[in-house]
């Protein structure tokens, strides 16, 4: 048996709605997993609300690690008792799931549970953006909105490990105060200073080279305003709804822009992508570039009040729910 969650329809946090199921044994290629903790991610709350939508009745959650328990046919690798993390197939809000063993991240010893269940999606998601994504190099200035955050103040830190200098935005002192620990040289706090603005002075008028936005719709206009002449912005998030209606002539007119919208799947793709983007979110976690920060957790079923806390902004850093 295994409790898990299911919607059956696309809304609020009230649709998430937790049932027992008799789970199977492991089919071809897969495993069966005991949850130890789960990662929240903003993903699932776009996935929830229907922005990115999923075919009903589905599961929720992708991030998540746990003990395998069970060994199907035709896995090698892997052995009964291993501690695995998995970031990819949906279904990750469950006390027990059977998950592809190809999906699997072999967990280090050094590495505990509820840190990993934190660090999978937003340690990957940083790596791909800043190393693969924008190819940062030492000495850039880049700006980081939503540096508080849980991507966010990992992209501070990583950012300053590898040479560059971070421009943070914030909505409160309190996380000002938090993007500044993660690292971040300049911090604006988007309700008291016009962001755009206080770019261009802290530049000397030139903008940034690369922007990663992760809020969406309402730092749109002040991302293309800050960025530098054929500036980059990444924008890989929704936090605040999506950007839509992005006529190309706007990139000219801002300085001959480029503009991308990536997702992590596409950058981790394949099982190489995966081992070497892991090896080096590991590697940045044990230098202390990156630290998961988990500012609060919940029970595994009380999920639809962690999405309450998450949407509303009431979250610090990481988010773990535990079975």
């Amino acid at each position: 048996m295994a409790r898990v969650a299911r919607i059956e329809q696309h809304g609020g946090p009230e649709v998430i709605k937790w049932v027992d199921i008799d789970l199977p044994d492991p089919g071809p290629g897969e495993v069966r997993i005991k949850a130890t903790a789960v990662g929240l991610n903003f993903i699932e709350i776009y996935q929830r609300t229907g922005l990115y939508p999923l075919k009903l009745p589905s599961g929720l959650g992708g991030e998540g690690t746990g003990v395998i328990e069970a060994i199907g046919p035709g896995v090698t690798g892997f052995e009964v008792g291993d501690r695995v993390g998995t970031f990819g197939p949906i279904g990750s809000y469950a006390t027990a799931r059977n998950v592809p063993a190809e999906a699997l991240i072999p967990l280090p010893e050094d590495v505990d549970d509820q840190t990993a269940a934190a660090i999978l999606l937003k340690g990957g998601t940083t790596e791909f953006l800043i190393e693969r994504c924008a190819k940062v190099q030492a000495g850039q200035t880049v700006l980081v909105h939503a540096a508080a955050g849980g991507v966010g103040h990992l992209a501070v830190g990583w950012l300053k490990a590898i040479g560059a200098t971070v421009i943070g935005t914030v909505g409160s002192p309190d996380k000002a105060e938090r993007a500044r620990r993660a690292g971040a040289d300049h911090v604006i706090e988007y309700k008291k200073d016009d962001i755009a603005a206080r770019v261009k002075d802290i530049t000397g008028g030139k903008g940034v080279p690369v922007i990663l936005d992760g809020v969406g719709k309402d730092t749109w206009e002040a991302s293309l305003a800050s960025a530098a002449q054929r500036g980059l912005i990444v924008s890989y998030g929704n936090a605040s709804g999506p950007v839509t209606g992005v006529a190309l002539g706007t990139l000219s007119s801002h300085g001959s822009l480029f503009v991308t919208r990536p997702t992590m799947f596409h950058y981790y793709a394949t099982p190489e992508d995966r081992e070497a983007g892991f090896a080096r979110v590991f590697e940045m976690l044990r230098k202390g570039a990156i630290k998961p920060e988990i500012g609060q957790t919940f029970a595994l079923e009380d999920a639809a009040d962690a999405h309450h806390a998450l949407e509303a902004g009431a979250t610090e850093g990481a988010t773990v729910l535990l079975p």
